[in-house]
């Protein structure tokens, strides 16, 4: 059903209004005059009073809608970019139906703009806790150490060469954890250029993959690099693609299980090259999968910091491949192992 605009409840009162004066007045002009001349003036004078009526209600309807409205709109632009329409307003339409819009909109923007606040509030609050943790552990192992070699455990040689080593170690994952903490801000800000390059993806994944057989001999793990039948050339900066390949296939080896493999494929997609990476490790449930590329994020927090890693990662290479402009999927189960997928523009 269409609401009524300002002007026609202006001629509705203007009608009602006349209706009543004119039902009042006509009996009196009835019996008390004779002939039709002062039926006429009457009638001519009813003519006026009904414009006189409908301008004085619709003048006082558009003055009090028009400063409302105004007073609506001042509120609302004071807490939105869009201010006051300066072009004159058309009583002919439903104004206030409209103002009624305009507001339930500004509402539900502001309602998704407060619900993403209190998202990037609880994001920070996680990220601060998860930085001071991450940082906090080394520190802590290294004091400890130092502690007990200052207290007279470095005249011991049955531990004071093994405490250092320990604390060393320590030292070095937190040297780790600040690289990449600087690696992942400057990558945010821009500050780090891409060389782009021309060069052959299946031969530079088969030395990446050659970089991780010792490790992935370990756990009795094979990487097995797809045979590509010509010549894949892509487009990118060849040393942030080895961050790239080197996180996943280190992610990949650290959470498989004996004795699995890890598989890298190619596909062909018109402009793009999609490259997978494939393994049978321990999966990841669905409910992590979304979050899995934020800083810190781990799936399981307590195996996670056993099998080493700064838990930034996979945000790293998110980073990477967007500043790319391109992206990078995961498809997982659990104890059904894990599928990384990305894009890399054709040469």
């Amino acid at each position: 059903m269409k609401e009524e605009s300002p002007h026609d409840i202006a001629r509705k009162l203007s009608f009602y209004i006349y209706g009543i004066l004119f039902i009042m007045l006509f009996p009196f002009v009835i019996f008390f005059t004779e002939g039709w001349i002062p039926i006429a003036i009457f009638s001519v004078i009813m003519l006026l009073a009904f414009y006189v009526i409908w301008r004085l209600i619709k003048g006082n309807i558009e003055f009090f809608v028009y400063r409302r409205i105004k007073l609506i709109y001042k509120t609302i632009s004071r807490l939105k970019t869009n201010s006051f329409p300066q072009e004159k307003m058309n009583f002919e339409e439903d104004i206030i139906g409209d103002v009624n819009k305009d507001v339930v909109s500004w509402a539900k923007q502001s309602s998704h703009e407060i619900e993403e606040l209190k998202e990037q509030a609880k994001y920070r609050k996680e990220f601060i806790g998860n930085l001071a943790h991450e940082l906090r552990t080394p520190a802590f192992n290294m004091q400890g150490y130092l502690l007990t070699l200052l207290e007279g455990g470095l005249d011991d040689p049955n531990i004071n060469t093994k405490y250092l080593a320990r604390a060393d170690k320590n030292l070095d994952r937190l040297i780790y954890l600040i690289n990449d903490l600087d690696k992942i801000t400057k990558l945010e800000a821009g500050e780090e250029p891409l060389e782009m390059t021309a060069f052959n993806l299946s031969d530079f994944a088969l030395e990446m993959a050659d970089y991780q057989e010792d490790r992935a001999s370990k756990k009795g793990i094979s990487i097995k690099v797809e045979a590509a039948k010509k010549p894949l050339l892509v487009e990118a900066d060849k040393e942030k693609i080895s961050q790239v390949f080197t996180n996943l296939l280190t992610n990949a080896i650290r959470y498989g299980k004996e004795g699995g493999f890890i598989k890298v494929r190619f596909y062909d997609m018109a402009d793009n090259i999609l490259i997978e990476v494939e393994d049978d490790g321990v999966g990841i449930s669905e409910k992590s999968l979304p979050r899995l590329f934020e800083r810190f994020y781990r799936v399981d927090k307590s195996r996670a910091r056993n099998a080493g890693g700064s838990g930034l990662g996979l945000a790293i290479v998110k980073h990477i491949i967007e500043s790319h402009g391109q992206t990078i999927n995961v498809r997982s189960e659990l104890r059904q192992g894990s599928v990384f997928s990305f894009t890399l523009k054709k040469a």
